[in-house]
This record gives C-alpha cells, structure tokens and sequence, in this order.
C-alpha cells in the first residue's frame, strides 16, 4: 500500500478549516471526497497544520496511503479534477516511505502574515490581507518582534481553546519587513500553538500603532494570561507558506 505526500495551495475563505467538521466545508474533507471520486477508498488524508477557518496556504503537505499505485504527476491531475470547483489544488505528489507522517516528521512549519497600511479599502487583497489604516513603524515592529524569539511559555498569545499539552514553544523567527504598502510578518518554528501567529501579530500591529511598546509586549508574554495579549489578527491574511522535513 503505497504513501504519497501531497503538497497543497488552497484559498481558505470557503472553509471552516483544515479539519473534517459537521458545521461546513472543509479542505481535509474536499481532498477526501476527490480521493473516494478517483478510487472508490475511504481514507483519511492527515495535514501538516490544521489551518484555522479563512486561513490560507500555499505549501500544506499531507499524507495518505492508497491500496494502489499513481504515478505522482497523474494522482495530482486526478485529484485536482475531482476537487474541482473547490479551491484546493494539489501541486506536487511524491511517493514515501511508510514511516513518514506530515505532521509528526515535519521539522519547521513557516507562516508569513499579509498586512497592507494604508487607508483605501481592499479591491484584489479583499479577504487576503489585513488592512491596516494607521501608519505603522515596522521598525518597532521588528525590535519588538526579537522579545518573542527563543524558548517560552507562550500562553498569552495561545487559544483558550487550544489542546495543546504545554504552551512551551521554540519560536525559531519572527520578522516584520516593508515593501511599501505591504508589510509581511514571517514566523518559523517546528510547530504552533493554536492562533498563536495571529495572536502575535495582532499584538506586533499595537506596538506598530504606538499602543504598545517593545517593553509592554515582553510584559504580555511574561504575563503568562491570554487576558494580556492583544488583538487577535483576522484570518484572511494568514498562509501556511512551507513546511520542512
């Protein structure tokens, strides 16, 4: 029984997430649905990252094992016919190991954030990227950016409904960069807690307001209390960029 790693890009305003659900659509269950539409299998198809609703990706992997064997390129073309019209493309296939999992071989998961500041509204970024009116000071952003790199218990910026067995995490980078009215903020780290870089970027948008200072983001994290974190970061401007095994 072969296993085949997917590497996925999918838009994720249709959904309610990555994960199968009863109250929508979902992209675990899309891929499912293509998979069953091709084979006539059930199976479970296992993501790198369980992607909150609207959130983005243009490098998810999965694995799946199918009772036959598809040459890589053909499986990618069957299941993007079968997952049509849905937004969910798979764009690369490979065959594996049996002993590789997407989620537990995974070695760095990398996230990139998309703000636009400026004042007029979205047109084509509409339901891809923040808006941000006020000007921002990404240099501060950035300065205050480095209090979250390292080793710490990252409770504040976790979902109270996170299931995670400890808020100790390694957050490998966190940068705030300026391409004029685009402001990107990359995270890597092997793994997240659940809304943790949205979190983190609502409460780096306060410190770029001039809400918040470097010092009072370091404080929020030390607070070890969700009740000191900062604005939650909507969705849409969310993409799981690559994940690195």
């Amino acid at each position: 029984m072969p296993r085949y790693k997917l590497t996925l890009e999918y838009d994720g305003a249709p959904f309610v997430g990555w994960q199968v659900q009863d109250n929508g659509l979902s992209v675990q269950g899309v891929l499912e649905a293509a998979v069953a539409a091709l084979t006539g299998e059930t199976v479970r198809v296992h993501g790198a990252g369980r992607t909150d609703a609207g959130v983005h990706a243009l490098g998810q992997v999965a694995h799946l094992d199918l009772a036959r064997e598809f040459m890589p390129g053909k499986l990618c073309d069957a299941l993007n016919a079968h997952a049509r019209p849905h937004p969910v493309a798979v764009v690369a296939a490979e065959i594996v190991p049996d002993t590789f999992e997407a989620r537990f071989s995974a070695l760095k998961r990398h996230y990139h954030y998309r703000l636009v500041n400026r004042r007029a509204d979205l047109t084509l970024d509409a339901g891809h990227a923040w808006r941000i009116a006020r000007p921002l000071d990404v240099a501060a952003m950035q300065e205050a950016a480095q209090r979250l790199v390292g080793k710490h218990d990252f409770t504040t910026f976790r979902s109270t409904e996170c299931q995670a067995k400890s808020a100790l995490k390694t957050l490998d980078r966190l940068d705030v960069v300026r391409d004029g009215a685009r402001v990107g903020i990359i995270a890597s780290a092997r793994s997240f807690l659940h809304n943790q870089v949205r979190s983190m970027v609502g409460s780096l948008v306060w410190v770029g307001e001039g809400r918040w200072s470097a010092d009072d983001l370091a404080a929020a994290l030390a607070a070890r209390s969700r009740a000191a974190c900062g604005v939650v970061a909507p969705p849409d401007g969310l993409y799981l960029m690559k994940v690195d095994y």
